[in-house]
């Protein structure tokens, strides 16, 4: 009888122990508001609370926050972790506003899934590469017309 018991506990352990899902938590790269996408924003990681399972990146092209009567734009990156409820509002609401004309203040949010993938800035590559694009596009209809 208590052989039977030593096996019983040991299937009710295996079982329990083969059906907990054991994950480790997510990191991403943090920052806030620097200048561009180098020094903080590509060394501070955080591993992300529970529940935060993406992680979220910011661009925003602009004046200072302190805005100055003539004040030069430039770039804003900042990067954190987040729900994934809480980036795709992020994405939504700035989705309007993410243009990449170079005289409007304008700001992009982007959302990924993985260790350290926001270490790139995606929608800055991607509006490059759409320009890019059409230069070429307009190049080769030039040529052809």
């Amino acid at each position: 009888m208590h052989h039977n018991t030593f096996i019983d506990l040991c299937l009710f352990y295996s079982i329990l122990l083969s059906s907990t899902h054991f994950s480790k938590a997510l990191e991403c790269y943090v920052c806030d508001n620097q200048e561009d996408n180098k020094g903080k924003c590509l060394t501070t990681i955080q591993t992300c609370n529970y529940g935060e399972e993406v992680c979220l990146s910011e661009i925003r092209w602009g004046s200072t926050p302190y805005w100055q009567q003539g004040a030069l734009k430039q770039y804003f990156v900042s990067k954190r972790c987040a729900t994934k409820d809480k980036c795709e509002k992020f994405r939504s609401n700035n989705m309007a506003t993410c243009t990449h004309i170079w005289y409007e203040d304008w700001k992009c949010s982007e959302c990924c899934k993985g260790d350290r993938c926001n270490y790139y800035i995606i929608s800055d590559a991607t509006a490059i590469g759409k320009s890019v694009l059409s230069l070429v596009v307009g190049l080769i209809i030039g040529r052809v017309f």
